[in-house]
């Protein structure tokens, strides 16, 4: 039996493998930036660079391929049987099963792949800040939007096991176009990308002359701009981040009407601005979400584990599956 897990969590910028013991301790982390190579077999740059990663992290600890098992998250569609279908935001993996090729890199390996807000949930589900509520969704903000459906104490997966894709729920059927192919998904206003469109339409349309006086030019203001002079205070960049907040919110509403969970957990790199984030998203749900104040309360909380939840989560799965 495997006293360690290593989990990985494959995003659209960077990789970030864990080295888990079974407390739920992490002992050892290690990232680097997620390859795009379009003219590659699918998913074989993102395989060779999470082999590296599992290899790096397993013999700086002394360990071989058979003292650990590894999961994986990986963003996109992944269905029952370990393919990833459709990765908008790595296109360069849609189509792989990337344990399959994994295990071509390594025989003795032992590998699962899951998708990445699924692997988040379990993280906050089991240990985290979602710890003792039996309905939550787990809603990870990065280049996009993930999701991760716990639902009276089980990850939803639907029939395909495509379930949780919240980021591609269509919240304005006129809006910017999506790397999904549709128009005006979720992920295209609440996610880092959205903080970025927004902050350079704000700047455009005249609303940021600090940040646009700093930054040199409307063109140069960047999302981390606006959190950090939402951060400290700045009047302009938190008018920016309410707004963020409002579509957050909205996303937030429908799911609520949906599925009828009063328990978020917001996770991701964008959650590094959640203490501005989540008050503005709290602030607009109520009016948002069907029956309002007439239903239970709604809570929006940080994740506790932060970008780390996907590659935990991904951890303790491999624990659950692959080493009971």
């Amino acid at each position: 039996m495997s006293e360690v897990a290593i989990g990985v969590d494959v995003g659209g910028t960077k990789v970030l493998a864990v080295l888990l013991d079974r407390r739920g301790v992490v002992l050892d982390s290690e990232r680097v930036l997620t390859p795009h190579v379009a003219e590659r077999p699918a998913g074989d740059a993102a395989a060779e660079v999470v082999h590296d990663l599992v290899k790096s992290v397993a013999s700086r600890n002394n360990l071989s391929s058979a003292d650990v098992v590894v999961g994986v998250g990986l963003p996109g569609m992944m269905s029952r049987d370990g393919v990833l279908v459709f990765a908008p935001n790595l296109p360069s993996a849609s189509g792989a099963n990337l344990a399959a090729s994994l295990r071509a890199l390594d025989p003795n390996v032992r590998v699962l792949c899951e998708n990445d807000a699924d692997c988040a949930a379990v993280a906050e589900y089991q240990l985290g800040a979602g710890r003792g509520c039996d309905d939550m969704v787990m809603v990870t903000l990065g280049t996009g939007i993930g999701g991760g459906i716990i639902s009276h104490g089980e990850l939803l997966r639907g029939r395909h096991g495509f379930a949780g894709e919240i980021g591609h729920m269509v919240v304005d059927a006129r809006g910017p176009r999506c790397p999904c192919g549709s128009r005006g998904c979720w992920e295209r206003f609440a996610s880092g990308a959205g903080v970025a469109r927004l902050a350079r339409e704000a700047a455009t349309a005249g609303r940021l002359p600090v940040l646009v006086s700093q930054c040199g030019g409307s063109e140069l203001v960047r999302s981390e701009d606006i959190t950090l002079a939402a951060a400290a205070g700045l009047g302009e960049a938190l008018d920016v981040i309410d707004e963020v907040g409002w579509w957050l919110a909205l996303g937030l509403a429908n799911l609520a009407a949906i599925l009828d969970c009063s328990h978020f957990v917001i996770g991701g790199g964008l959650s590094e601005a959640s203490t501005l984030l989540l008050p503005a998203a709290q602030r607009h749900i109520a009016s948002l979400v069907e029956g309002g104040p007439l239903r239970p309360p709604i809570t929006v909380v940080a994740s506790h584990f932060n970008e780390r939840s996907g590659a935990i989560g991904a951890a303790l799965l491999a624990f659950e599956r692959l080493a009971p």
